[in-house]
């Protein structure tokens, strides 16, 4: 099923899309049991919002072996972890600035971990039922500021550096999806979920032996090769298959 979050007439829903057609439910399908209602929306006469409003943003680093060959970095023996500002969040459709024209400035499309329930020290047999779903994801990466600071999250966590959705799927094997990224009608990036390094299910136990995630968080799962910078007047269009598309233009600050 696929959930989405919206907005119309300057008043926020939350739906189930079917085509081209979405079918309000009558609460947030995270927080709680919801039900649909008799209320239909066209999903082309809607702003799309980002499926949730996650109080953590995990991301995971080099989990693609082709990836991390690029990089002329070593493979992690364990999820390589690390946190971006929740504010750096941001919906489909919706502008990626750039704030620096001098420093690169990279794509990374991504399959996400959207959290259903408190996950604490899960056990690896039980990761996928702390799940509600997947989305789709573009971690945005200064790559100047990363290699100058040593860590990542001045770099990851400029405003709409972490695009998000357009829906959660919840009917997904994560560990056998497609995954692609076209800038500007180009394929860039094309891979499946099923070379990533470290299984969805590794890195819920791996994430939660350190944190507690909550309903609502999200886990940026890692990018597969062929990341490469952004310019002013982009459109970067990620996808992974059995979600959809997630698309954005690019401008300077």
């Amino acid at each position: 099923m696929k959930y989405i979050r919206f907005q119309k007439d300057n008043q926020i829903y939350y739906g189930v899309v079917k085509g081209n057609s979405i079918t309000q439910l009558d609460g947030d399908y995270i927080t709680g049991e919801t039900r649909p209602l008799s209320t239909e929306f066209a999903l082309d006469e809607v702003e799309v919002l980002t499926p949730v409003e996650p109080r953590q943003v995990l991301c995971i680093g080099l989990n693609y072996e082709a990836h991390a060959e690029e990089t002329g970095k070593p493979i992690p023996e364990e999820p390589m972890m690390f946190m971006a500002s929740p504010s750096a969040v941001t919906a489909h459709g919706t502008e990626i600035t750039l704030p620096n024209l001098d420093h690169r400035i990279d794509y990374e499309a991504e399959l996400v971990i959207v959290i259903g329930k408190e996950a604490k020290e899960v056990k690896k047999e039980e990761a996928l039922s702390f799940i509600f779903g997947y989305t789709v994801g573009n971690d945005v990466s200064n790559r100047h500021l990363q290699k100058k600071d040593g860590q990542f999250t001045r770099a990851k966590s400029f405003a709409g550096f972490k695009p998000l959705g357009p829906v959660i799927e919840t009917d997904l094997d994560p560990n056998n999806a497609s995954i692609k990224l076209k800038l500007n009608g180009e394929v860039k990036q094309e891979s499946n979920t099923n070379d990533l390094i470290h299984t969805i299910e590794d890195l819920v136990v791996k994430a939660t032996e350190v944190m507690t995630l909550s309903p609502g968080d999200v886990i940026y799962t890692g990018t597969p090769s062929g990341v490469g910078p952004l310019s002013p007047g982009d459109v970067v269009e990620a996808e992974v298959g059995g979600i959809g598309v997630l698309k954005n233009h690019v401008i300077s600050k």
